[in-house]
């Protein structure tokens, strides 16, 4: 979007605005700093780009992850039994992709139900959601 004409490369004073497209802190001295010792005259070229932008991105942290996933868990586990069912899941799955097949679908409960029971618990879960 910021290379228009598709040169490869961008200009070092587009990163900020970038970085600002992204929703993304930054501390502007550091950016001029990384942007100076990565750019040839006054441009990055993608890999340059990536390597200043990482540092600015935020990495969730596991912790508050592990909530949202069970905040998500919780509302899909309306008895509270601490378990879906495949067939939940699979609901879930279709929701989120509606070109997923029945035979897709299948595949992906029988990686994820390791255990065989027709059931997640929140492990199970977590480790799909997760990879």
């Amino acid at each position: 979007m910021f290379d228009q004409k598709k040169t490869g490369s961008i200009e070092v004073n587009k990163v900020a605005a970038i970085l600002n497209t992204m929703g993304q802190q930054f501390d502007d001295d550091e950016l001029k700093t990384l942007c100076d010792s990565k750019a040839k005259d006054g441009k990055l070229d993608f890999n340059s780009f990536l390597s200043v932008a990482s540092s600015f991105l935020e990495e969730e942290d596991d912790e508050a992850m592990q909530q949202e996933l069970k905040e998500a868990f919780r509302l899909y586990d309306k008895e509270g039994n601490g378990y879906i069912t495949t067939q939940v899941l699979k609901e879930i799955l279709k929701a989120l992709d509606d070109k997923l097949t029945p035979d897709d679908l299948d595949c992906i409960v029988e990686e994820v139900d390791t255990d065989g029971s027709g059931t997640l618990d929140f492990d199970e879960f977590m480790e799909m959601m997760t990879g």
